[in-house]
């Protein structure tokens, strides 16, 4: 908020400010859904829950949500110092990285068992729905790369304060989504064809074909709701900084009582979306196209090519880099929010 305030004025950092509430609120409820389903289960698959000890009232979706927000990400969202959840992030990373490994694993000894016949052909676009569900997913996948209201808390609180540190930190956190994202996406695919849901974790519910495939399935779930549960507080920690900094201004001085009463009306406010909202591809199609193209290229872009205009001159490609991104993300956004309005339109008629 104060960067886009210093380049831009206070309308745009106002604007800026509610893009990072509503991102990173959905993010937060997409969490929520997921920990749900995999705990829970959904409409077309069985939960963690309902496997381990039988259905009854301790599978009840909201009252597992409840449960998981108040013993174990109350605590954790309720510390006030980002570098206080340095252990909890990289734990969550290493979990992330463990799930993509398990599923590859998977895959490649269902391809070498002749299991998995290798894809030969691309997906169809030849429908009109399909072509607009390929438009929309661009906009869903800024959602893995938006982290920008993060950069300088993080900053702030490295033991070397230098850009190059910081480049580098940026840099790694980069390469490592794109790796395991990228790992996730084609073992899901390899693994469960057309069947993979947008929450892919609900698909580790049936045989998997291998030995001590029910084992690997609760390794997959319940490791994956781990990391969920530790990295949720890295994104609350920006979102409750925002509100405050929003509402007090240059008020919002450290106060221990406020960050607790912050925190549990914004964990209550995500409980609520989290019991709303149907599924976690609703969410994200709409903060995609919206608040995250915003976040990661558009504000960044305006940053950059105001303050060039104050002295602090781009080189000539650094401009045109600028001028694309904005011009790019402009495009995809319009793309992906009529897109977003007429498949749900569709849906509906």
């Amino acid at each position: 908020g104060e960067v886009v305030h210093r380049a831009l004025g206070r309308p745009a950092s106002i604007i800026a400010q509610m893009c990072v509430i509503i991102n990173n609120a959905g993010v937060l409820v997409v969490y929520l859904i997921i920990i749900g389903d995999v705990m829970s289960g959904s409409l077309k698959h069985i939960g963690v829950m309902d496997q381990l000890i039988g259905h009854g009232e301790w599978d009840n979706r909201k009252l597992l949500i409840l449960v998981v927000l108040v013993v174990f990400l109350a605590p954790l969202c309720a510390l006030e110092k980002i570098d206080s959840l340095s252990l909890s992030s990289a734990a969550s990373v290493a979990l992330a990285v463990v799930f993509v490994v398990v599923s590859c694993i998977i895959a490649l000894i269902k391809i070498a068992e002749g299991k998995i016949s290798m894809p030969r052909m691309g997906p169809d676009f030849s429908s009109r729905e399909a072509m607009l569900d390929l438009l929309v997913v661009i906009p869903i996948m800024t959602n893995a790369y938006i982290c920008h209201f993060n950069v300088q808390p993080i900053y702030n609180e490295l033991k070397e304060k230098t850009p190059q540190n910081m480049y580098k930190v940026g840099r790694i956190s980069t390469v490592l989504c794109v790796v395991v994202y990228a790992l996730t996406a084609l073992s899901g695919y390899l693994l469960f064809g057309d069947d993979t849901e947008s929450d892919v974790l609900t698909n580790f519910d049936k045989d998997l074909g291998i030995r001590f495939s029910s084992v690997l399935n609760y390794i997959v779930r319940i490791g994956y709701v781990i990391h969920l549960v530790l990295v949720f507080p890295v994104v609350h920690f920006s979102l409750r900084q925002t509100v405050d900094s929003l509402i007090f201004g240059e008020l919002a001085t450290p106060s221990r009582k406020k960050t607790l009463t912050l925190t549990v009306l914004l964990l209550a406010l995500i409980y609520l979306g989290s019991t709303m909202i149907p599924n976690i591809w609703m969410a994200f199609k709409f903060t995609g196209a919206t608040t995250g193209l915003a976040l990661g290229f558009m504000f960044p872009a305006l940053v950059a090519l105001r303050l060039d205009k104050e002295g602090n001159r781009l080189g000539h490609g650094e401009r045109l880099l600028s001028l694309g991104l904005l011009g790019l993300s402009i495009v995809v956004s319009v793309i992906g929010v009529v897109g977003n309005v007429y498949t749900l339109k569709s849906k509906s008629e």
